[in-house]
């Protein structure tokens, strides 16, 4: 009798995951505001036009039906970069402000996980076997890069901590993380969904220190970062 092999369509969760993805996510933060700032486009636009090059790459990355690396980084920072503009707009834009922006997406991702969670009975992201799981897997991280952005915006703005110390105390909190993964009997994927939305906020948060003014991060100016762009 033949026994069925499934190939594994994701990375490994190891520690360059973990460099790559922050690159990736603060590449997000610094391409989405090039685009909907720099190139003066708006963020409807740039969401119109990465949520786009996202679904294209995702057509592709479903039909290989391996982990590619190229590919898949290249639909992570789809991910990322859409993430970021639209987290914009619906703060922004539809003027929801970043508590109510960040309650939204962060129901929006439960919703997904337990979806997810029904259809597949799991949330592991250590093994993508079969196409509708990683379809979950891209909704679930496409929601969580735009709730990552909402909360590095809601402390950097809203709390009025600034960039520097926003990403300090992130980095506080995804050290402790990583304690708890090694030291702990805490749920590993409980962590690794706790440390993929904390990572975006930290490349944000870092991409915006690098590419705006020290009176834009500073945290008794926090407002001044605001960006009205329809």
């Amino acid at each position: 009798m033949q026994t069925q092999t499934f190939v594994d369509r994701v990375p490994h969760i190891l520690f360059l995951y973990w460099v790559i993805k922050i690159a990736s996510t603060t590449l997000g933060e610094t391409g989405a505001d090039m685009f909907s700032m720099t190139y003066d486009i708006g963020y409807g636009n740039t969401i119109v036009l990465f949520m786009g090059l996202f679904v294209i790459l995702l057509s592709i990355k479903l039909r290989v039906k391996r982990y590619e690396p190229i590919i898949y980084w290249l639909t992570f920072t789809a991910t990322a970069i859409a993430g970021t503009a639209i987290s914009d707009f619906i703060d922004r834009t539809l003027g929801l402000g970043y508590t109510m922006g960040s309650l939204l997406l962060v129901s929006l991702l439960i919703l997904i996980l337990w979806g997810w969670y029904i259809k597949e009975k799991s949330i592991s992201v250590e093994c993508i076997t079969t196409t509708g799981a990683e379809i979950f897997y891209w909704m679930a991280f496409l929601v969580a890069n735009t709730l990552g952005t909402a909360a590095g915006d809601f402390l950097a703005d809203e709390l009025g901590m600034g960039f520097a110390q926003s990403a300090m105390l992130i980095s506080t909190i995804l050290a402790l993380i990583a304690l708890l993964h090694y030291q702990s009997t805490v749920s590993k994927v409980l962590l690794f969904w706790l440390a993929f939305v904390l990572t975006r906020p930290f490349g944000a948060t870092f991409g915006d220190l690098l590419t705006k003014t020290h009176e834009q991060g500073d945290s008794t100016s926090g407002q001044s970062a605001h960006r009205c762009f329809s």
